[in-house]
Order: structure tokens, then C-alpha cells, then sequence
């Protein structure tokens, strides 16, 4: 392999001020938000704070990590029952895209004849419009690359501002103003507010835009994958011929999008085939590896991350990172001190030999790439100490309880030596255990689960839950009760 340089890479920096968007702002001076739990809308109140907004807000739960940054902002938070912000007039109302038409505060808001954005209009007019924009598109690991993007700039002294739908250990809050040109948004599909159903990407005209990867998901708004191309496609009409679009070689779905037509660069990320940026593994559970654009080897990571999903993650922040101006090799070297991101694979402790991690995967894409990082992590250990890799999850989001992902979710488990889940009976919801190739065990409350866990449980196992909720803050009381 050939050591790359400056001069073999052709990279030019781009440290130039944004482009201004020529969006009109709609500044305004006291805010309350709905729905301000949210990691989205939690992070549009920390922005809106830091900028000098008066902030309050309300929903029906909040909870860690999201109510200790609203305290540590210093932003109130009231019940979602309660309608007195009406008598106080706020400038704006901005409504999150959870809060439908008979919400009590939405139909306040509403007969108030109160002036309301959703969040990523607000986003978009307050803080993007004069900012160099990196979003992060696609159906899997927009936190993770999201992050991946904000260090990388972070760690070439770009102070930049961010966005995110989880917590980067490396800054510890999910969202920040940021004082440079740039600023790294996590570009969700899902669709904006009861009053805007377009994806909310489409607010945020990013100059550097990643689309990672694209599957069906979302089925409650989303009736077949063509609806969410034509989203995505919507994307990339935004995005400048000034700009960048990178994405994954291999997905089909994305390249169908792009054969929609696009105006703009693009580069592509994916194996040693790729024409642009690949990798060559060191370690076989992705925690090293070396980073080869165009065949010449920019250097060596060695972090904490594991799996191939993740790898994929860092070649498409790297290329953003550069195309903010950011040296290669200096792309490279950032990721070795990156954290990770709370809630993706985090260790939350290890009781009676028993490692206990929390993960946020609820697809089958996702739990599938999960547990194929966690078993090959699991085999580089000692060999006296490889213990099995045991599943927990419960089908949360709207998609999975709708049956959309039944046929592909056994197959999501290959890599677990034993699946638990948990599944309440209100939900009408059944798992088709017989077509696992591991033995599964369902539990009907939190409670039965957790004594079919600890029964089960032995030295060197490896717990991975998996939950796009709270799960009971099952993983605590799993480690106080293999104490006990």
C-alpha cells in the first residue's frame, strides 16, 4: 500500500464562510416549545438558549439525558397539560413533529391564533442560514456519523455547531451553537409537523451532504420504499454544484435515488472496489483498520467502536470532514480519539463476570450489524473468557409492531447464542420464534424478564439490549439483581 500525501490526494481546503441561504429569518425573542423532550426538539431549545432566545417548554415526559441538558440550560419545562404559555404570549410556538391536531396544547396554540414553526423550519431560519451545512441522511447510523463529523471538525480546532439524536461522549450534550461556519445536523426523514409533511431534511440545504444508506422504515408514514426515495431525492435537489454528496457504492436504493438526477459531486465510500474512499481491516471486529483513498493509505484507526457498519460510518465522515477543508491525515488521526455515542453498544457495567450494554438498534438492519460487531468482539477475547452473546430486545417503534420487518427480523439474530424479548399482550404483537435459529424466550411484563434473564445468565456473557425507548431501565436492575 502506497502512503498517501497532500499532493497525491489533490485535496484543496474549503475553509471558505458558507454560502449565505437566502432564507428570510424569523427572529424572535421568547420561544415555547412542545414536545421539548425530544432529542430533536431538546437540542432545538439548547440552540435557541445559547442564541440568546428566552426558552420554556413542555411535554408529557422527560427523563435523562435530556432533562439534565434542559436544566443545565436552564430552561423550565412544564406539563403538556398545562396551556398557560398561551397567556404569555410567546413570539413563537415551535411544535414537534410528535404533537398532532386535538392536542390540548396544539389546539391552544391554534384558537390562540399564536404564531408556531415546526423545529426544522426554526432550525433552518435561525441557525442554518448562514452556516456551512453537513447533514447526515439515511435509514441507520446518522447519530453515529453525525458525531464521527462534529469531532472530527472539533478536533481540528473548527469549533463547529451541531445538531444530533444522541449524546456524543466527546462533547456530552446533543446539541451546540458552535461558532464557526460549519454546523453538522442529523437529517431525519421523517416528516416535519402535523401542518408540513415533508421530511424534515428538507429544511436544511446542506453544502456537505452524506446519505448513508436508504431501506423501508417508517411505515406509518411511508407507504413503500419509492415514497421515501422520492424524499431523499427531494434531498439532492437542495444540495449545491459547490457542494458534496457522499454514499455507499453498494446500495442499490440510493443509486436509484441519485439516477433521479443530481447536480452536485459525489464520492463514494465502501470496500477495496470502491472508486474513492475504502479500508482494509486490521482487527476483524472493526476496532482497527486503515482508511485508503483511492488506493494510497491515509493512516491507521484504532478506536473503540466495533463492526463494518461503523467503519462505513467513519469513511463518510472523513470525506465530509475533508470537504470542510479538514487535512486527511488529520480526519484519520481524530477518529482514534473518538468516544462513541451513549446508547450505541455502551458498556453501562459488568456484574458477577456479566457485561451488560445498552444499544439503540430497533431494525433489523441495525440489530443484525449490532450483534455481527458484538460477536466479533466477543471472539478476539481470551478464549477462557468467550462467553455467549445474549440478545434482550422489545419491538418499540411503529414499523416493527406493524409487522413490517416480521419475515427479516429472525434472521436479524443469527449472530446471538440466545434472544429474550419482551412483548406486551396490549399489543397484539407476535414473534415468530420457531423461525429463529437461536432459542428464544418472551417475556409479558419487565418484571417475568427479568427473572428469565438472571436465571439464564452466566460468567462471560455478553447482554446487549436493544430498544429505541427506555426499556424499564431493564439494564440497571439487571445489574442490581446479579449483584443480589
Amino acid at each position: 500500500m502506497t502512503q498517501a500525501n497532500s499532493s497525491t490526494l489533490g485535496i484543496q481546503s474549503n475553509t471558505t464562510n458558507a454560502k449565505t441561504q437566502t432564507h428570510s429569518s424569523s427572529q424572535s425573542n421568547t420561544l415555547h416549545i412542545l414536545g421539548i423532550a425530544g432529542t430533536f426538539m431538546g437540542g432545538i431549545a439548547q440552540l435557541a438558549k445559547a442564541k440568546g432566545f428566552q426558552v420554556t417548554g413542555s411535554d408529557k415526559a422527560i427523563y435523562p439525558p435530556m432533562s439534565t441538558q434542559l436544566e443545565q440550560a436552564g430552561i423550565d419545562v412544564s406539563d403538556e397539560e398545562n396551556c398557560e404559555f398561551v397567556n404569555s404570549e410567546p413570539d413563537c410556538v415551535v411544535i414537534g413533529n410528535a404533537k398532532s391536531r386535538g392536542h390540548l396544547q396544539v389546539e391552544a396554540t391554534l384558537n390562540a391564533h399564536q404564531a408556531y414553526q415546526s423545529g426544522p423550519q426554526w432550525l433552518a431560519e435561525n441557525i442554518l442560514q448562514d452556516r456551512w451545512v453537513i447533514a447526515v441522511a439515511g435509514t441507520h447510523g446518522k447519530t453515529s456519523t453525525s458525531s464521527m463529523i462534529a469531532w472530527i471538525l472539533d478536533y481540528a480546532d473548527l469549533n463547529p455547531g451541531f445538531l444530533i439524536g444522541g449524546v456524543p461522549e466527546n462533547f456530552g450534550v446533543s446539541a451546540r451553537l458552535g461558532d464557526s461556519p460549519f454546523f453538522v445536523v442529523e437529517a431525519d426523514e421523517y416528516d416535519t409537523a402535523f401542518f408540513d409533511k415533508r421530511s424534515k431534511f428538507v429544511h436544511y440545504h446542506p453544502r456537505t451532504c452524506v446519505l448513508n444508506n436508504l431501506e423501508f422504515d417508517h411505515a406509518d408514514i411511508f407507504d413503500s420504499i419509492e415514497d421515501i426515495k422520492k424524499q431523499f431525492h427531494h434531498l439532492v435537489r437542495t444540495v449545491p454544484g459547490n457542494g458534496l454528496i457522499i454514499f455507499p457504492k453498494d446500495d442499490d436504493n440510493l443509486q436509484s435515488v441519485l439516477e433521479m438526477g443530481c447536480w452536485t459531486p459525489t464520492e463514494c465510500q465502501g470496500e477495496s472496489d470502491c472508486n474513492d474512499w475504502s479500508y482494509e481491516l486490521i482487527d476483524a471486529d472493526g476496532s482497527q483498520f486503515e482508511v485508503i483513498y483511492k488506493g494510497s493509505s491515509l493512516g491507521v484507526v484504532q478506536w473503540p467502536m466495533t463492526g463494518l457498519h461503523n467503519i462505513h460510518n467513519a469513511l463518510s465522515a472523513i470525506a465530509a470532514s475533508v470537504h470542510c477543508g479538514v487535512p486527511a491525515f488529520t480526519a484519520v488521526e481524530a477518529l482514534s480519539g473518538f468516544k462513541g455515542i451513549r446508547r450505541r453498544m455502551t458498556l453501562v457495567g459488568e456484574q458477577k463476570g456479566v457485561k451488560v450494554f445498552d444499544d439503540f438498534a430497533h431494525h433489523p438492519t441495525a440489530i443484525a450489524t449490532t450483534l455481527s460487531g458484538a460477536k466479533a468482539a466477543l471472539r478476539q477475547t481470551d478464549e477462557a473468557q468467550q462467553g455467549r452473546l445474549i440478545a434482550v430486545f422489545e419491538p418499540r417503534s411503529n414499523t416493527m409492531r406493524m409487522g413490517i420487518h416480521a419475515k427479516t427480523l429472525p434472521a436479524a439474530f443469527e449472530q446471538a447464542d440466545a434472544v429474550f424479548a419482551f412483548i406486551d399482550p396490549a399489543w397484539h404483537w407476535l414473534l415468530p420464534e420457531d423461525e429463529f435459529s437461536a432459542p428464544v424466550q418472551v417475556a409479558s411484563t419487565y418484571e417475568s424478564l427479568l427473572i428469565l434473564l438472571t436465571g439464564f445468565l452466566q460468567p462471560n456473557d455478553r447482554v446487549v439490549i436493544m430498544s429505541n425507548g427506555g426499556f424499564g431501565g431493564i439494564h440497571q436492575k439487571l445489574l442490581v439483581a446479579l449483584a443480589e
